[in-house]
């Protein structure tokens, strides 16, 4: 899968709650940050909901994830996150990730992949993306959430 194009942004506070023994944002909560930009875009879209709640139909699950710590994190402060999306292949898309402070927006504190696989539930098997999320995927604009 080649190149990305940014499809989603949103800005999240820094939890007290994020920080560990060691007075930084914990490296799972990166995980977080970046599921929650993906889930609300899939949100945006109209990807999952119901079906996968059921467990039957079809939708996206996630086969790998990866995070480059880049800088640590510390409370308090907004982090804006935003994800790109590649070319989709037959059942599977690779969505990017960077994080930045919204009072350091020119410093990249975290980047991120995960692979994005489309599965039938019910199956547990892999399935071709619906055309019409492959259209989505490929000329996705850039969403601001705030």
């Amino acid at each position: 899968m080649s190149e990305y194009h940014p499809v989603f942004e949103m800005t999240m506070p820094i939890r007290w709650g994020d920080m560990d023994a060691f007075g930084h944002v914990n490296n799972t909560v990166y995980f977080r940050y970046m599921e929650q930009v993906r889930i609300s875009w899939f949100e945006h879209i109209g990807v999952g909901g119901e079906s996968h709640e059921r467990g039957d139909g079809q939708g996206p699950v996630i086969v790998n994830a990866s995070m480059d710590f880049l800088r640590q994190l510390h409370y308090p402060g907004d982090i804006v996150c935003t994800m790109t999306v590649g070319e989709p292949g037959r059942s599977s898309f690779d969505t990017g990730f960077e994080l930045r402070r919204v009072d350091d927006p020119d410093t990249v504190y975290a980047r991120g992949n995960a692979r994005c696989v489309w599965i039938d539930y019910a199956a547990g098997k892999s399935v071709p993306i619906p055309d019409s999320l492959r259209a989505t995927i490929e000329n996705a604009p850039l969403v601001k959430a705030r």
